[in-house]
């Protein structure tokens, strides 16, 4: 695998070995063979690991087979793949309702990541997992196209610089049109599927929500919400505790009809490589 990475402008000037192992995450045994091998260049020329990369410069990274072994996944249906945005490092798709983001199982086959693996197939790329959305929820998700990006995106995650916004149609009227819900989450003890509130032993959990329209008719609202943490199930319990849970909801709702009404429809990011600003906005949405 060949990766050519061409320093933006806002680059700030630093060594080989800097680049690596504190811009890119390089693991340090990859980073051995890089050096041993002299499979670094700069503008096409091989450089060492003390030598100085600067804005404009171009970096060139030849990894053998075994510096990343490729995952072996079983090919979906590339035609289950919708995508919003891809580039030689990323792609960004949206995820139907009703199936999952990934196998847990070696020999499944019909999740998103099966299906991305069949389109990716023919570049001889392989995709890797950054983020998960829940079986039912629908909307834009983002995945590496190799091996090399993964921790980079991953630590663009942990340090919330990965923006997701989601739309939601919830039971009842809102009584207030912008807020924050915080509140703990924990694993459920009589329900291995669920989590719920706790404030004692769960973790903390931000989440904040927009009212947009409420429907009078049906007595649902649309509301908008953005998370400042990740937790497993968190919008969907944070909802439900403060008594609007989302329509279709089949855990957290008491009487749920139809498909979960919840949908990833923005992701935004800085790309960590060209310093571009993606903004991918997975329509339709839920109305």
């Amino acid at each position: 695998m060949e990766l050519s990475i061409l320093l933006p402008e806002t680059f700030k000037e630093q060594t080989i070995r800097e680049l690596l192992e504190q811009e890119w995450l390089v693991p340090r045994k990859v980073r051995h063979f890089l050096r041993i091998r002299k499979n670094v260049s700069i503008n096409d020329e091989p450089a060492l690991f003390h030598f100085t990369a600067k804005a404009g410069d171009k970096i060139t990274l030849n990894f053998e087979a075994d510096d990343y072994p490729m995952p072996k996944l079983r090919l979906g249906n590339p035609a289950n793949v919708h995508v919003l945005f891809e580039d030689e490092h990323l792609i960004i798709l949206n995820k139907p309702a009703g199936m999952k983001t990934h196998p847990n199982q070696p020999d499944e086959q019909e999740t998103l990541l099966n299906h991305l693996a069949a389109y990716l197939a023919p570049k001889n790329q392989v995709p890797y997992v950054v983020h998960r959305l829940d079986k039912e929820t629908s909307g834009a998700i983002l995945f590496a196209k190799n091996p090399f990006v993964l921790p980079i995106l991953g630590r663009l995650l942990e340090k919330k610089e990965i923006y997701r916004r989601y739309q939601a149609i919830v039971s009842g009227a809102l009584k207030e049109t912008s807020f924050t819900i915080r509140k703990k989450i924990g694993r459920n003890r009589h329900d291995r599927r669920k989590r719920v509130i706790d404030e004692h032993k769960g973790d903390v959990a931000i989440t904040h929500v927009e009212a947009v329209s409420y429907s009078k008719e049906k007595n649902q609202t649309l509301i908008y919400c953005v998370l400042e943490t990740g937790r497993t199930h968190q919008i969907r319990v944070h909802l439900q505790s403060i008594g609007h849970p989302i329509i279709g909801d089949p855990l957290y709702h008491p009487k749920p009809k139809g498909r979960l009404m919840l949908h990833a429809y923005e992701l935004h990011l800085v790309h960590p490589f060209s310093g571009e600003t993606i903004v991918a906005t997975a329509e339709p949405g839920i109305e």
